[in-house]
């Protein structure tokens, strides 16, 4: 992995070209400074979420809602994992009330919702809340180091 990767920004959805070997260092954008692997999920919504998909690093999306238990419950481990995936996965959040349109048209019928993308292509997905071994297990199912 000595290639650039295309990551994009969080932030404000400019794309960076980071060496994959500089991942750890806490790369920042060039265009807002702000970190672009953050240790914390970050959330998208209907304007940002084609962004998110652009890029290198796999997307892991977590679509729940504020009025959902299992969501809450998920929410905790969803952020640890965040955290130690960093530069390997990118985990964001989507709002699925306050984004209708963009749920249905990711056809969302139950919540909390996994949905993991790959060169802005869905290639697994998950309904229900996982413990963070099973949700480390799941990835690497799918061809991800966790």
């Amino acid at each position: 992995m000595t290639d650039p990767l295309i990551i994009p920004c969080p932030h404000c959805h400019g794309l960076n070209r980071i060496p994959a070997a500089r991942l750890g260092d806490a790369p920042r954008c060039g265009r807002c400074k702000h970190g672009v692997l953050p240790g914390t999920p970050f959330a998208v919504d209907a304007a940002s979420f084609a962004a998110q998909l652009k890029g290198d690093l796999p997307l892991l999306l977590d679509v729940w809602a504020d009025w959902c238990g299992p969501c809450k419950a998920f929410a905790p481990t969803f952020a640890q994992a965040a955290g130690e995936l960093s530069g390997r996965v990118r985990l964001a959040k989507l709002d699925s009330e306050a984004n209708q349109q963009l749920a249905g048209q990711l056809g969302i019928r139950s919540i909390p919702s996994l949905i993991l993308f790959k060169g802005g292509v869905e290639v697994a997905r998950q309904s229900g809340a996982l413990a963070l071994p099973q949700l480390r297990a799941w990835l690497r199912q799918h061809g991800l180091p966790a």
